[in-house]
């Protein structure tokens, strides 16, 4: 991941099996999710009417080994989370899952998304007693289920009661000490949550990709506003605890959060990502040789863009695998020396050609500019930059860490002069139009939010999404 690159705050994991692997196939399938969030993991399972979590900061096989996995309890249930931090800051006390306890017992949850309304939530808890050691909003909702949980004293009453005060983004597991598990989606969905199931009982995840690593058939997508339970004995039920009359999915997942290999709502990201690419060449053909990715987010949509244009679909890049997330630079020369580390250009492959270069999105525009100069430096003719995603012009407030508006460069420049400050000879951008029919499913309405500055629900005047820190 280039470091001009949008991080999605996270992904979720929970099963409730039969057979004693819990943390072994939650390992699995945050490893299935690491794309989702790099900066801290952890596991909880269930022992005995006990709640026990793992969890630090790092990719999932820094935080976990298998002295670390033996260390857990035997269980066949628990949940499990990746991170990146939006709300809250970038610490071990944020990292998830959030384990509560409270007078009759313990919860833990883990949380995608993010609650505009957290920070009265939790003026609200802390009038009530609650005192809170982090500063996110997942703490927050942990809180309010725990406080509804007392006051109703049945977990299904109480994680309803809070999902209906919740305000925002949010796909949500809830673990017991009882051994009931839970899963909620906002009733605007915003973010992906789906079911698997295998012979010995059930998971959620962000995305399928995490059942199919994890060993669990794909089911269904949780719907917008649904409950799903999973009793102690394993039996499962359904219903929809919160309106649904209008749909948000962030149609980002499908740009470039989701990995390729996912279905979402319905639709295959791949598929989505693929008929981006065709949209692009309808709307900016070019006279052109070739068309390039970049590594990853820009390949399928490099091929729709071939398929629709004519012209040959060539790598022109070699992707360097072995690079950690992570760069520390004491010089801006070796910090500008950064992507070259990440990618380098196939020489063969450019000099003398047209290149119509296609990647998923520019955010501030610095290492759009340095890969245009690469290609150029070796020996491409013409670079033709195409975006799958239309101009970052608006923050997110449900969980995508897109930077301050002041900071996005096409609320700064005009497209030509984006074009002329990247060093590029032409530039396209999806429209919205386009990308909402490249994604199409009729399963899915889309927040475009940081697109149009429409956003599905009210988020405030004064709301920011880093309100805690």
């Amino acid at each position: 991941m280039l470091g001009d690159k949008l991080h999605e705050e996270c992904g979720v994991f929970g099963v409730h099996i039969n057979i004693q692997e819990a943390a072994g196939i939650t390992y699995n399938a945050l490893s299935a999710l690491q794309h989702r969030g790099q900066e801290g993991a952890g596991i909880a399972v269930l022992s005995k009417n006990a709640i026990l979590c793992h969890k630090d900061m790092g990719l999932v096989s820094e935080v976990f080994n298998g002295d670390t996995l033996k260390k857990l309890p035997a269980s066949g249930i628990g949940i499990g989370h990746v991170r990146y931090s939006t709300t809250g800051g970038n610490s071990c006390a944020n990292v998830q899952p959030v384990v509560t306890e409270f007078l009759r017992g313990r919860i833990a949850i883990a949380h995608n998304g993010n609650i505009v309304n957290a920070g009265e939530l939790k003026e609200l808890l802390s009038q009530y007693g609650c005192a809170f050691s982090a500063t996110s909003d997942s703490e927050v909702i942990s809180a309010l289920i725990a406080y509804e949980i007392i006051r109703n004293g049945n977990l299904q009453v109480a994680v309803t009661a809070a999902a209906r005060q919740l305000r925002g983004a949010f796909s949500l597991i809830v673990l017991s000490s009882d051994g009931t598990m839970i899963a909620v989606r906002d009733g605007w969905g915003f973010r992906p949550l789906c079911l698997g199931q295998n012979d010995h009982g059930h998971a959620i995840a962000s995305e399928s990709c995490a059942l199919d690593s994890a060993g669990f058939r794909f089911i269904r997508d949780i719907e917008p506003g649904e409950m799903v339970v999973i009793d102690p004995n394993g039996n499962l039920t359904a219903c929809e605890i919160l309106e649904k009359d209008n749909k948000g999915l962030c149609i980002f997942e499908y740009v470039y959060f989701a990995r390729p290999d996912s279905v979402i709502d319905g639709l295959s990201v791949y598929e989505a990502r693929y008929n981006m690419g065709i949209q692009l060449a309808r709307e900016y053909p070019v006279e052109a040789d070739l068309v390039c990715g970049v590594p990853d987010s820009g390949l399928e949509a490099a091929m729709g863009y071939s398929q629709e244009s004519g012209l040959p679909y060539i790598p022109c890049f070699v992707k360097n695998r072995y690079i950690g997330r992570s760069f520390i630079f004491p010089s801006q020369s070796q910090r500008d020396a950064a992507v070259r580390l990440k990618l380098n250009p196939v020489r063969a492959n450019l000099e003398g050609k047209r290149i119509v270069l296609v990647d998923d999105s520019i955010v501030r525009g610095t290492t759009s500019a340095k890969i245009v100069r690469m290609l150029k430096q070796a020996g491409a003719k013409e670079v033709h930059m195409r975006i799958s995603a239309p101009p970052f012009t608006h923050s997110c407030h449900f969980g995508t860490d897109i930077d301050s508006e002041e900071n996005l460069i096409a609320n700064k420049m005009s497209i030509p002069e984006i074009c002329q400050h990247i060093g590029a000879d032409s530039l396209g951008y999806i429209s919205i139009k386009g990308l909402k029919e490249a994604c199409h499913t009729s399963r899915a309405r889309f927040c475009t939010g940081c697109f149009s500055g429409e956003y599905p629900i009210d988020v405030g005047q004064d709301h920011h999404k880093n309100q805690f820190e």
